[in-house]
């Protein structure tokens, strides 16, 4: 029932894309987002997850899934993540990985809707300790297209590694340009 809200929401109202596609057979990776530059990222990254087939999931604090709501956040996929604990945040994200059967992981690699010059690299450590791929997304709002790439597998050289990564993300604009 909700799928056919949502793609009359994407498709028609808003007018927006689906390029590329998730392989289903890859039930573990990291995907990353970008530009994230508004909070209007979130409602096209809701529609889309319901239009691409595959369950797309995410982490956030522990205290948001208490109730009343926290039914809500783990029907959208949500997964709690206790930050209080001085334990390292990339290994306790990595055994998350460990302990399901099919976990995607959404991040924005930005780590805010403002402009960076550099991407936070800790979705990089995440997919290298899980040992699962990164699979780029763009929301470019300027043509209205989520573009979903090709499974990215990190090794070692970073450096290398998001210099290949950025370039899927070459000519993307954000929902507010000056950010991008």
């Amino acid at each position: 029932m909700f799928r056919w809200v949502a793609h009359l929401i994407f498709y028609r109202i808003l007018g927006w894309k689906i390029e590329g596609h998730f392989d289903a057979s890859i039930k573990k990776s990291v995907v990353i987002v970008v530009p994230h530059t508004s909070w209007h990222d979130f409602y096209i990254g809701a529609l889309a997850r319901k239009l691409v087939d595959v369950d797309i999931h995410y982490i956030a604090k522990k205290e948001l899934f208490r109730p009343p709501f926290g039914w809500y956040f783990r029907w959208m996929g949500g997964t709690p993540l206790n930050r209080e604990v001085s334990e390292n945040k990339v290994e306790a994200i990595a055994n998350i990985f460990k302990s399901k059967e099919e976990f995607r992981l959404a991040i924005a690699p930005e780590g805010t809707r403002q402009k960076v010059e550099q991407w936070k690299t800790g979705f990089y450590y995440i997919a290298l300790l899980a040992k699962v791929p990164i699979i780029p997304v763009a929301f470019d709002y300027k043509r209205k297209v989520v573009r979903i790439g090709r499974p990215f597998y990190p090794i070692e050289n970073i450096e290398k590694n998001m210099r290949l990564l950025k370039l899927f993300y070459k000519g993307v604009v954000g929902k507010v340009p000056e950010y991008t």
